[in-house]
């Protein structure tokens, strides 16, 4: 484990066991969390017991099977007892409720550590007992229904923003991936939650205050919306796993390019974070890079496998591909994001690349990211061409010499940045690009100038 992840770790857990003994030391625990053990009718320490470990137990069953995000964090509808917990009874409940209510089967069975089951208990402490305060803090004291919903939403909204900052510090330090992109990858998860648990919060611990079994008819609520984060996550699994399904039968078609959509999309993917796109974005690389080639089930064996240097007419066959491959997907709603980089990853930065001849920004980000994947990736595999790939180290040094030309500079600049030339020698940004006169560009310049000006336009040989 590195250095840094042990400090964070044990930074987690100290400042935990902070948060416990302030909230303890601070704050009162309420008696509106208190169960009536109709003993002498007066609330005393046994009621309060009693209402605590009833929303231990809650927590318990809400945090049996988490769900797994895209981004890789875990998220548990047992936010919704715990700031229950802490509308009623305050921080201090709240905070004891989030120790011993947030247990997984998973820990209680062994899969995780002892250390990682101190670091996730403390990654729920301190965001619980942070919201709390926020709640308690904003709480109405004459019991007005609206203000108090008011402030269990925003205490709800501190103690998820305060989680997802902390468990992106911890993803960032295990992967090197910045804090920000993490945060950002699985904000659609983050708000469902926010939206659907913090009112269903209110609501237990309102009809808590009636009758405390009342608040058991919520765990149907509860279930439906783990039951959703789970069929959605589901349902992107399958749906990815579908379209590499679907990649992969047209890799398979030549065996020098078996899994290469599915590096292609790896190397994209790595890109995409060193540029820091959204996640949106993200996914589009994901999808784009799996079908970039999807257009090749129309080319013909004779010329997808021919081994010697392609006729005029077969370059044209084969460089249709990126349009069939859209028109193909183009049906596809959900693929919409995807389809500028499936048309658009062999257009060159110069505006000599195909179909649309398109220059510079004109190329779509996406497309650019995935054009430098492509090549790299077919660079340094085995081609019917070419037996021998290029090294890593070569396969830049030819990023490098073609940046400004066939590739954005600014995304080979990202790429140096990945883990796929970790170690390589790199010669460093290139000079100015070389011009290459272009008739696209003449074209351009025609359509920008004043149509009154009576001036001549130029058209610079090819």
């Amino acid at each position: 484990m590195p250095r840094l992840l042990k400090l964070y770790l044990a930074g987690l857990v100290v400042g935990s066991a902070l948060a416990l003994a302030a909230t303890s030391l601070v704050f009162t625990i309420d008696n509106a969390i208190a169960i009536d053990l109709g003993r002498d009718g007066a609330v005393d320490r046994a009621d309060v017991l009693a209402g605590i470990a009833f929303w231990v137990v809650v927590s318990l069953f809400a945090s049996a099977l988490p769900v797994r995000m895209p981004g890789g964090m875990l998220i548990a509808v047992s936010i919704a007892p715990v700031m229950a917990a802490a509308n009623l009874g305050g921080p201090a409940a709240a905070a004891w409720v989030a120790l011993l209510g947030t247990t997984e089967w998973r820990e209680i069975r062994g899969r995780v550590p002892w250390y990682g089951t101190l670091a996730n208990h403390a990654g729920i402490v301190i965001p619980v007992a942070l919201g709390a305060s926020v709640l308690w803090w904003l709480r109405p004291t004459g019991g007005e229904l609206l203000g108090n919903f008011a402030a269990t939403v925003a205490g709800s909204f501190a103690n998820f923003l305060a989680n997802l900052v902390l468990v992106s510090v911890l993803l960032s330090i295990r992967t090197g991936e910045p804090v920000k992109s993490l945060m950002l990858r699985d904000r659609r998860g983050f708000w469902a939650n926010v939206l659907a648990l913090a009112p269903l919060a209110w609501l237990m611990a309102t009809t808590f205050t009636l009758a405390p079994w009342a608040a058991l008819l919520f765990a149907l609520p509860l279930y439906s919306t783990r039951l959703s984060s789970a069929k959605f996550v589901e349902m992107r699994e399958m749906f990815t796993q579908t379209i590499g399904a679907l990649a992969e039968a047209v890799d398979k078609r030549d065996p020098y390019t078996s899994r290469h959509s599915h590096r292609v999309k790896a190397i994209a993917v790595d890109i995409g974070r060193q540029m820091r796109v959204n996640d949106g974005e993200l996914e589009a690389l994901e999808w784009g890079g799996l079908l970039h080639d999807v257009g090749k089930i129309g080319v013909r064996d004779a010329v997808l496998l021919k081994q010697d240097r392609l006729t005029r007419d077969e370059r044209m066959q084969m460089n249709a591909h990126p349009v069939l491959g859209a028109e193909i997907i183009s049906p596809v709603k959900k693929l919409a994001p995807e389809l500028p980089i499936i048309r658009h990853h062999h257009e060159w930065f110069n505006g000599s690349g195909y179909p649309d001849r398109l220059i510079g920004d004109e190329i779509p980000k996406l497309a650019r990211i995935l054009h430098v994947a492509d090549a790299f990736e077919a660079m340094t595999a085995k081609r019917p061409y070419r037996m021998t790939p290029l090294t890593a180290e070569q396969a830049l040094a030819e990023l490098r010499k073609f940046a400004g030309i066939q590739f954005d500079p600014v995304v080979v600049d990202a790429f140096v940045h990945t883990n796929w030339v970790e170690g390589i020698a790199d010669s460093g940004k290139t000079g100015e690009p070389r011009q290459i006169p272009l008739i696209a560009q003449a074209a351009n310049r025609m359509a920008a100038a004043p149509a009154d000006t009576g001036a001549a336009a130029r058209v610079d040989p090819v």
